[in-house]
């Protein structure tokens, strides 16, 4: 009774106010977990990717203005972003631990429920793949049933990576980035440059005079990290469930995703630490 007096305040009447429910559009997001097949652990695996897409609706919004700052100079604000993908990083793998409490037999009790239906169509991964400069045009094709998705991932493929923006960046400061990567075809994956090796490679070697551009390489470090700490717990957690079975979707399975591991999405540095 005490405690309930000291919290005589609180507003109990939303007739003519928002209510936390209605804020969060909580009867919708509740209310989208259908299960196709009716069985118990079908629920922790829609929940599962539920939840995994909209982190990466939250990456991608912070990706996308991280873009946006490191083009208008406005590198602190990029920083903060990109700090702000690794905590949600860290968030997403350990999604997959959760995931893993989901035995072989019990996914086998719903597995033919999805069809051909699999997270390799995730279209919000393909737009993060983009958005850090990983990008095969026929990719593209898995979402041309949809119009206005098609188109939205066509801009996002045609535009510049972050990476690509870094090494703007990198010319803007006076470094001698050769003249053929600063209006490049965006929609070519990176694979890497001599002149952009050495830029990085000065940056390191003088922190205190590039301290904003050495801040920015460790960021991205940091992002490209985690993504691969992703790929490889969602390696083993697919490993763990189907072990070598094709994927819903029709991909290898656990070797498409071993394959992945291989891709560096920024080489020149990762290549300094051996370099340097």
């Amino acid at each position: 009774m005490q405690d309930e007096k000291k919290e005589s305040g609180i507003h109990t009447d939303f007739s003519n106010d928002m209510t936390y429910g209605e804020y969060l559009q909580l009867d919708n997001l509740l209310a989208s977990q259908n299960r196709l097949s009716g069985h118990h652990d079908e629920m922790l695996f829609i929940i599962i990717h539920q939840v995994s897409e909209l982190w990466m609706k939250l990456i991608l919004h912070e990706l996308t203005s991280a873009i946006h700052a490191i083009q208008a100079d406005k590198m602190q604000s990029a920083f903060k972003m990109l700090a702000r993908v690794t905590k949600i990083q860290t968030q997403i793998i350990q999604a997959w631990d959760v995931l893993s409490t989901l035995t072989p037999a019990e996914y086998l009790e719903f597995r033919d429920k999805l069809g051909k239906a699999s997270g390799f169509q995730s279209f919000q991964y393909r737009q993060i793949e983009f958005a850090l400069g990983h990008k095969f045009k026929h990719i593209l094709k898995i979402y041309e049933q949809d119009e206005e998705l098609h188109r939205e991932l066509e801009t996002a493929f045609f535009a510049p990576s972050i990476y690509d923006v870094s090494i703007q960046a990198l010319a803007r400061a006076g470094f001698p980035i050769a003249p053929s990567l600063l209006n490049r075809d965006y929609s070519i994956s990176y694979v890497g440059d001599e002149s952009v090796a050495n830029a990085w490679k000065e940056v390191y070697q003088n922190v205190d005079q590039h301290w904003n551009l050495y801040q920015l390489a460790e960021k991205l470090v940091d992002v490209e990290d985690w993504l691969q700490q992703w790929r490889f717990r969602h390696m083993k957690t697919v490993e763990r469930i189907i072990g070598f079975k094709k994927g819903t979707g029709g991909s290898s399975g656990v070797n498409y995703l071993r394959h992945v591991l291989d891709h560096r999405f920024f080489p020149e540095l990762w290549d300094l630490r051996t370099n340097l």
